[in-house]
C-alpha cells in the first residue's frame, strides 16, 4: 500500500460526509479510441439562464460582459488535435495501485484530467484526442497541458482563421501538467499574461477552449478558491473556479476581467465526466516557469528536500503546541536526503522557508521546487514547542511528497486501541525500532481511520516502545494528541480528541 492509499483510507469517512455520500469520478487525458462504429452523442439542450440576483442596488446590477475580451484574445486561443497509437496494457496515466483500487473508495476516482477514460484495447488502435492551447509568442510558441499531447505521434494546431499547422512538442512536464509546442508561423496574435497573486476569490473569470470539439467556446464564472491542493498533485496550487469546463477545455486559458491569462484549465471535479461546477486551473506563473525551462533545456529541474508533509489542523496545532493551525507537519524523512542530513526531525512543523511563511502544507512544495539545486536554505521549524532554525542544502531530485489533508475526526473517549509490542523480527521486517502494533481499533481511533496492523510510533512527537509508556503519555496529554502511524512503509500523523 502506498502513502496515497494510506491517506485515502484515513480520511475516506470525512470525505464521504463532504461529498454527500457521492463517489468522485475521475477522467484522464482528452483522448478516445477511434471506432468507426462509435455512437454519436445527442446534443444536450442548454438550460435557460438563472434570474439575476441583486442586492442593495438592483438598478445598477448587470452581468459581466466578456465580449470585448473574447474578441481581442480569442484569436490567440487554438484547438489542438492529437493522434497516436493507443496503449495496450494499461489505462492512461494511472498509478501502480489502480489495478486493485477499491471501487467504493471515493479517492480511487477523484480529480483527474478532462476527457473520456482510455479503455484497454485488445489490439493496437489509433488514439485521437482534442484539447486547447494558447499562443504566448508571435513566432508560434504555444502553451497547453502535458496530458493533451502525452503519447501523441502527431499534433495539429488549428487557428481561428481556419489555418492548420503541424506542431512540434518542445517538452512536457507531467508533474505540473504543462507542455510547450511550436508551430512554424509568424506574426501570430498572443495573449496577455496576468499575475495570479493578485486574483481574488469571487472575481469573475472567463475560459475559452474547445469542449467536446466545439472550437472557441467561451464560458464564464468566478474564482471559487485559491491554492487548492488535490490528491495525486503535490506541486501545483490550483485556482478553483465554477467556470463550465468540459473534455476538450484542457490546456485552454483562464482570463481575468482585464483580459489577462491567470491560469491554464487542467482538471475538473466530476461525477459524470462533464461539468459539475468545480474546475481547476494551473496558475500561469507556475506554467511560465516550467515553459522557460522546457524551451531552454527540454526538461524541468527542481530541488528536493526529502520529506513528506501534511496539513496542520486545529487538533494537530494544539497537540504540537502551536498558536494557530499553520505550517507543514513533517510526517516522514527520506534517509540520506537533504532534510535528513540537515537535522530535520519527524514532528517538526515547518513555519518559514527562506523567510517566506508556510501557512499551509501546499505552500512548501512550490517554494522548494523553485529554489536552485545546491542552494543552502534557511528553514524555520517548531520542535517540541520551541522554535528552531535549520540550514539545509537542497539537491536535485524528486519533489516533495504531500500526505493528504487529515480532517481529524474527533470524538470523546479514550484512544480505543488494543496494542502489543513488536517482536525483534517484526521490527526488522517493518524497518523500525520500537513501536506498538494495533490489534484492534475502536472509538476515536477507529473513526480516525486507524486499522488493525498499523504501527503506532509516537504520541505528540515522543517515541513509544511499550503499552505502559503510551498509557503514561496519554494520561499526561491534553485534550488533543497526535499519533504517528505507520502502515506498510507510509507514515502520517493522525490527531485524536481525548475530551
Amino acid at each position: 500500500m502506498t502513502r496515497q492509499n494510506f491517506t485515502r483510507s484515513i480520511i475516506a469517512a470525512a470525505v464521504l460526509v463532504v461529498a454527500g455520500g457521492a463517489y468522485l469520478h475521475s477522467r484522464n487525458a482528452d483522448i478516445g479510441i477511434e471506432n468507426a462504429n462509435a455512437a454519436v452523442p445527442a446534443t444536450v439542450p442548454v438550460a435557460a439562464p438563472a434570474a439575476t440576483v441583486s442586492n442593495a442596488a438592483p438598478a445598477v446590477a448587470v452581468a459581466t460582459d466578456f465580449s470585448s475580451i473574447v474578441e481581442r484574445a480569442g484569436p490567440a486561443v487554438v484547438n489542438i488535435s492529437v493522434t497516436g497509437k493507443a496503449k495496450q496494457s494499461a489505462v492512461a496515466d494511472q498509478d501502480d495501485d489502480s489495478a486493485d483500487a477499491d471501487p467504493n473508495d471515493p479517492f480511487s476516482q477523484f480529480f483527474k484530467r478532462f476527457g473520456p477514460q482510455l479503455q484497454i484495447p485488445r489490439h493496437p488502435q489509433i488514439m485521437r484526442g482534442e484539447g486547447s492551447g494558447f499562443i504566448i509568442s508571435s513566432d508560434g510558441l504555444i502553451l497547453t497541458n502535458a496530458h493533451v499531447v502525452d503519447g501523441a505521434q502527431e499534433v495539429t494546431v488549428k487557428l481561428t482563421d481556419r489555418r492548420e499547422f503541424k506542431a512540434k512538442v518542445l517538452g512536457s512536464d507531467k508533474q505540473s501538467d504543462i507542455a510547450v509546442i511550436r508551430i512554424d508561423a509568424k506574426n501570430l496574435p498572443i495573449v496577455q499574461i496576468g499575475n495570479p497573486a493578485l486574483t481574488r476569490v469571487g472575481e469573475p473569470v472567463l475560459a475559452i477552449g474547445s469542449p467536446y470539439g466545439f472550437e472557441n467556446t467561451a464560458t464564464a464564472g468566478i474564482v471559487s478558491a485559491k491554492s487548492r491542493t488535490l490528491p495525486d498533485d503535490t506541486y501545483v496550487p490550483f485556482i478553483q473556479t465554477d467556470v463550465a469546463v468540459n473534455p476538450g477545455n484542457s490546456g485552454g486559458p483562464l482570463f481575468n476581467i482585464k483580459g489577462e491569462v491567470i491560469g491554464i484549465n487542467s482538471q475538473i471535479y466530476s461525477q459524470t465526466g462533464g461539468y459539475q461546477g468545480l474546475s481547476f486551473a494551473i496558475p500561469i506563473d507556475v506554467a511560465t516557469k516550467v515553459e522557460q525551462q522546457l524551451v531552454a533545456h527540454g526538461k524541468v529541474t527542481r530541488s528536493h528536500l526529502g520529506v513528506a508533509v501534511q496539513e496542520v489542523n486545529q487538533a494537530l496545532a494544539e497537540s504540537f503546541g502551536l498558536k494557530s493551525a499553520a505550517g507543514a507537519l513533517v510526517s516522514s524523512i527520506d534517509r540520506g536526503s537533504p532534510a535528513d542530513k540537515g537535522g530535520m526531525q519527524v514532528g517538526d512543523v515547518i513555519l518559514r522557508f527562506d523567510g517566506k511563511a508556510i501557512n499551509q502544507s501546499a505552500d512548501l512544495p512550490g517554494l522548494v521546487a523553485d529554489t536552485a539545486p545546491g542552494t543552502s536554505s534557511s528553514i524555520e521549524v517548531m520542535r517540541a514547542g520551541q522554535p528552531k532554525t535549520l540550514t539545509i542544502k537542497l539537491t536535485e531530485a524528486t519533489p516533495l511528497k504531500i500526505a493528504g489533508k487529515d480532517n481529524g475526526a474527533n470524538s470523546q473517549g479514550r484512544l480505543g486501541l488494543a496494542l502489543r509490542e513488536l517482536s525483534p523480527d517484526e521490527q526488522q521486517q517493518v524497518g523500525i525500532h520500537g513501536g506498538l502494533v494495533v490489534e484492534d481499533a475502536t472509538g476515536p481511533s477507529a473513526v480516525a481511520g486507524i486499522q488493525r496492523g498499523d504501527v503506532i510510533l509516537s504520541l505528540n512527537g515522543k517515541p513509544v516502545n511499550s503499552v505502559e509508556q503510551l498509557r503514561q503519555l496519554v494520561s499526561k496529554a491534553g485534550k488533543n494528541v497526535a499519533l504517528l502511524v505507520q502502515r506498510d512503509k507510509d507514515k502520517i500523523f493522525v490527531p485524536l480528541n481525548l475530551g
